[in-house]
């Protein structure tokens, strides 16, 4: 994308003149051989400063490279006192997440016994006015890639996902379906389902793979089939569709686990399964004669 490397070069240059940054660096996917790569994609800068907090508290340098449309600040309250974080949304819809870091906490960084996830997934030094970068280790590309669950994790995933199913029927009862959103997507989605497709994917490549953040690749990975099955458990708002995909939610939480089960060498949970099919059903049958 021509207009993202224009808009690089213009803060490696500002880099390079100014007497305060030390080091530069660039991060995430546009250095990861294992991300995805398209004209959405940021840039993500990491600047070493000799005096941060004038960066920090201080939003003028960041017009130096275009007009900001919107911007998302964190302070290093969030991150133990060690860099702060400036994401900005440019008038030419270029998006650059900038990190700021204190010269000493970004030594530290650099002699401690393994990489930042921040680091390990890719990094490229663009300003190294000190040769602080000297002694950075080589990214292993390792921190993200999908790890085999222990049965104790994979235990956990499969009662609470069987569990918060129960919590969804009573929404749907009661027609709340804001709350029944909330364990279906806040809670169920998120906390169990990529979980357990991440360990499916996972599993068929030889625990050698990644899907990126929030199952992006999971779409590339998967058949076609299976992928349809997912998408059945997507509902809008009508409550009778929600039904429809909390049990589509249950057929393919049971084909995932069962297979994981196999080749895991776990055991699956077919009582607690059959258990809560049978009260989801009544709950929707006596729904069903409510109407």
């Amino acid at each position: 994308m021509k207009i993202r490397d224009e808009k690089l070069q213009q803060i490696i240059d500002w880099a390079k003149d100014n007497k305060d940054v030390s080091v530069m660096l660039l991060t995430s996917s546009l250095v990861n051989p294992l991300a995805p790569v398209d004209d959405f994609s940021d840039l993500d800068i990491e600047l070493v400063f000799e005096n941060m907090e004038a960066y920090q508290l201080n939003n003028e340098w960041t017009h130096t490279f275009g007009t900001p449309v919107s911007m998302v600040e964190e302070d290093e309250t969030v991150f133990d006192n060690k860099h702060a974080m400036k994401m900005v949304l440019y008038d030419d819809y270029v998006k650059v997440d900038f990190k700021l870091y204190k010269k000493s906490e970004f030594i530290k960084e650099i002699h401690s016994d393994t990489l930042p996830e921040d680091w390990d997934v890719g990094y490229k030094v663009l300003v190294d006015k000190h040769h602080l970068t000297q002694q950075l280790k080589a990214p292993t590309y390792q921190s993200v890639i999908i790890k085999k669950p222990a049965v104790q994790k994979f235990n956990q995933v499969m009662n609470d996902c069987w569990w918060d199913m129960t919590y969804v029927a009573k929404c749907l009862a009661r027609d709340e379906i804001f709350y029944a959103k909330f364990m279906t997507e806040n809670m169920m989605r998120t906390d169990y389902l990529v979980p357990m497709i991440e360990w499916y994917i996972a599993s068929r490549h030889n625990w050698d793979i990644t899907t990126n953040k929030h199952g992006r690749l999971f779409k590339k990975y998967l058949p076609s089939g299976l992928w349809e099955k997912i998408e059945s458990t997507f509902s809008g708002s009508d409550i009778g569709e929600n039904w429809n995909a909390l049990f589509a939610y249950a057929d393919l939480v049971h084909l995932l686990g069962v297979e994981l089960s196999e080749k895991l060498g776990y055991s699956y949970p077919a009582e607690l399964e059959k258990n809560i099919r049978k009260y989801l059903e009544e709950i929707r049958a006596k729904c069903n004669d409510s109407r």
